[in-house]
């Protein structure tokens, strides 16, 4: 009779904590299928006019129109992106925030940023990537430099100064990049987005600086700055006469940015389903991709998983570049 009443309770308690279970999973079923019901915000870690944001722009009116509410960009800069992935991650798991994120923030800022309250593994889940995206490796109209062997020269005879988005940040990198390719030095200056950069970079206050090409393919071509390579493996037809580094100066160099978009860990994996069919739907429309390939953009989609798998890859990459170049937040 004991027996039997323990067995009775153990199968009783058994069948409670599954029927806790299908509830949850029904309750996130029926939020997945209402969802979503009002806008929802897409954060921009970086400030307005960069690469980041004019991908944000594109991507949200398109991604607005396929899930059937508006898609508001909001721009959270700071710390190398950290910022605002901090506030999507602490958002509810609901799929109404939305991180764009450059590739930088996962395989960069963990390594410099010894105190960030994020944690890129654990606190957001990856829908796919969206895009990649070539640098533009270009100088103050006011430096004696006309191409790329140069601009490397020069370098081993003078101080010489760039600028990035901020520490960490992916133009940051590209730059790293390049100056220990190359086996020269020059001193970074980091700004509070790319624009501010890009606007000194005009006015000659900074030297040069290997810019995202969305914000810095329209002021090398109006000549406000001098472009001298491109750091993608092939040239831009966007900037046919400008050479890639590989063939101006270093054999072999490429380096390429790209974006993902992230929601918090805990979105419903409906929610998160939802969002890929609707990006790879905005992937079809003519008008977007004509707009991407104007901007140099190129949509690159790749599932969640597999996006983990890239950040494992490229971190350890990143990681030597950064012991090497002893890249330290200020």
């Amino acid at each position: 009779m004991i027996f039997f009443k323990i067995i009775s309770t153990k199968l009783g308690n058994i069948f409670f904590l599954t029927s806790i279970v299908i509830g949850l999973m029904n309750t996130n079923n029926v939020m997945a299928q209402a969802w979503p019901d009002r806008p929802m915000k897409m954060i921009v870690p970086f400030a307005a006019g960069g690469s980041a944001d004019i991908l944000g722009r594109i991507l949200s009116q398109t991604l607005g129109k396929n899930l059937g509410q508006n898609v508001i960009i909001e721009n959270r800069g700071g710390a190398g992106g950290n910022l605002g992935a901090e506030v999507v991650a602490k958002s509810p798991a609901d799929g109404y925030t939305i991180l764009l994120a450059s590739g930088s923030m996962m395989t960069v800022n963990p390594f410099i940023y010894k105190k960030s309250g994020i944690n890129y593994s654990k606190d957001l889940t990856y829908i796919t990537t969206v895009a990649t995206v070539p640098m533009v490796i270009a100088v103050s109209p006011k430096l004696p430099v006309n191409n790329l062997a140069d601009l490397i020269a020069l370098a081993k005879t003078k101080e010489l100064y760039f600028g990035s988005a901020g520490i960490g940040s992916q133009i940051h990198m590209a730059n790293e990049n390049f100056l220990y390719a190359a086996g020269i030095h020059a001193t970074h200056v980091p700004y509070k987005g790319e624009n501010p950069a890009l606007n000194d970079l005009i006015a000659g206050q900074i030297d040069f600086m290997a810019g995202n090409f969305p914000a810095t393919g329209g002021f090398s071509k109006s000549g406000q700055v001098k472009a001298l390579a491109v750091t993608s493996n092939k040239r831009l037809k966007q900037l046919p006469d400008v050479p890639t580094v590989s063939e101006a100066a270093i054999p072999g160099f490429e380096n390429t940015g790209w974006y993902a978009l992230a929601v918090p860990t805990g979105t419903p994996q409906a929610i998160i389903d939802k969002i890929y069919i609707a990006t790879e739907k905005s992937f079809k429309s003519p008008a977007l991709l004509a707009t991407l390939e104007e901007n140099g953009l190129t949509p690159v989609m790749m599932k969640g998983k597999d996006v983990d798998s890239k950040i494992q890859a490229e971190s350890a990459i990143w990681e030597k570049v950064i012991k090497a170049r002893n890249i330290q937040t200020q």
